[in-house]
């Protein structure tokens, strides 16, 4: 594995995708909670900025047509409905006041959101992410990150997917292509110095 670049803290900002309630317990990925605590903790102390990413709908899902499969069933079944309990991010790692929840539609990161207004806003060029799952929210957003020229720090074990040969694949053999693969105690050490 690469060893990871030097982070500039005033240019990178940390991005916590898809860590709400449901998610965790669905992808059974609550022993990423005190690793992922243990970064947004790291990111805080250096100052750097951290965005909550969140999936969620409207009342009546408007957001979901019938011929997009991946949310075709969450509004069949009601998950995911902004302001239930399961759409709440994870209180193990509780947005601050001051840090900013994008709320998307789609598995990206960016896609019909404002991330890349408020990233430009700060002038950030490096992203450091952690999300769940990694073949969704994580694959979606380093693919449109590496195409808009950002800096990418993938945090390996800050990730989880349904499928562990998915994630690991990933991680191995598709990000490296993009991004800088790490583990998050390798990320906290440059964070720190």
């Amino acid at each position: 594995m690469p060893s990871i670049p030097s982070i500039d803290r005033a240019r990178a900002a940390l991005l916590v995708m898809d860590y709400q309630v449901d998610i965790v317990a669905r992808a059974r990925a609550d022993a990423l909670l005190p690793r992922t605590a243990s970064l947004l903790a790291a990111a805080r102390a250096a100052s750097l900025p951290v965005v909550h990413v969140v999936v969620g709908f409207r009342p009546g899902y408007p957001e979901v047509s019938p011929r997009n499969l991946a949310f075709s069933d969450a509004k069949r079944t009601g998950r995911l409905s902004a302001g239930s309990p399961g759409v709440e991010i994870h209180g193990a790692i509780a947005p601050r006041p001051h840090e900013p929840i994008v709320m998307k539609h789609r598995v990206g990161a960016f896609a019909g959101t404002d991330l890349e207004l408020i990233l430009r806003a700060r002038d950030v060029d490096t992203l450091i992410l952690a999300g769940i799952s990694t073949s969704g929210v994580v694959l979606s957003t380093v693919r449109h990150a590496a195409d808009g020229d950002y800096r990418l720090v993938v945090v390996e074990d800050c990730c989880a997917d349904p499928d562990a040969e998915v994630h690991r694949c990933l991680v191995e053999r598709v990000f490296p292509k993009q991004a800088t693969v790490a583990k998050a105690e390798d990320v906290i050490r440059a964070l720190a110095s």
